[in-house]
């Protein structure tokens, strides 16, 4: 089966092209401009110089969040569009549970990091078994002092990959407690990632694909800000 995946859910942006679990190849960028104007040319490109047609692939899949709004909103629109100009199935994994993929050679536990900003970090636990993460907690935004509260009482280095990595290895180190920085190459989301979590997901149709935020959005935060003060005023 060969999946075309989508990664926008940061700043970095990549497509790949994985045949039953073996990469063909990938294209990433970090260059700062808006995934919609770099999204489709990647792929667009990388299947042509892998000498394949969009009519080839079997499924595609995207990170559907956690991350940024407006990266997760564009992968999960261009994911939904492919799906239904080609009647083709798709599926969306969680952010988190695909970089923990680019801990399968560090083993032990796996701990996907994104800043969520107001002190919070996008945030799920994972242990490598059987060759592949398994998950030990649900996505989650959650402070810094009580995830290193949780990893305290494992005992053992955990593996730091995601863009909160060094943020969370900062928080870490104040504490004293023991982790291990993902290398720069292994440390950002990836496509390939999200083609290898979503092997063993159910795909569904274009209409299905959902994006899960965990939190408002900035905007519906202060609206709701400013709906409770002016309740307060009445």
């Amino acid at each position: 089966m060969l999946t075309l995946a989508f990664e926008s859910s940061a700043k970095a942006a990549s497509v790949a092209l994985v045949r039953d679990g073996d990469l063909i190849s990938q294209y990433s960028q970090c260059s700062g401009l808006t995934h919609s104007r770099t999204l489709l040319p990647m792929a667009e490109d990388m299947l042509k110089n892998a000498e394949l047609s969009l009519n080839k692939v079997d499924i595609f899949a995207v990170a559907h969040g956690p991350g940024s709004f407006t990266g997760i909103r564009i992968g999960v629109s261009t994911v939904k569009g492919l799906a239904w100009a080609s009647d083709k199935p798709c599926v969306g994994v969680s952010t988190l549970e695909a970089m923990a993929w680019h801990g399968l050679s560090a083993g032990g536990y796996i701990c996907p990091v994104m800043d969520a900003r107001r002190s919070q970090v996008y945030n799920a636990l994972f242990k490598i078994e059987g060759g592949r993460p398994v998950r030990l907690c649900a996505d989650r935004a959650v402070a810094l002092p009580l995830l290193a509260g949780e990893l305290e009482k494992l005992n053992t280095p955990v593996f730091l990959v995601g863009d909160g990595a060094k943020l969370t290895a900062s928080f870490l180190e104040e504490q004293g407690l023991p982790y291990v920085l993902a290398p720069e190459n292994l440390r950002w989301q990836s496509a390939w990632g999200v083609a290898m979590a979503a092997m063993d997901k159910k795909p569904g149709d274009a209409h299905q694909l959902l994006p899960v935020y965990l939190r408002l959005s900035q905007a519906e935060r202060e609206r709701q800000e400013r709906m409770a003060a002016a309740e307060k005023e009445q």
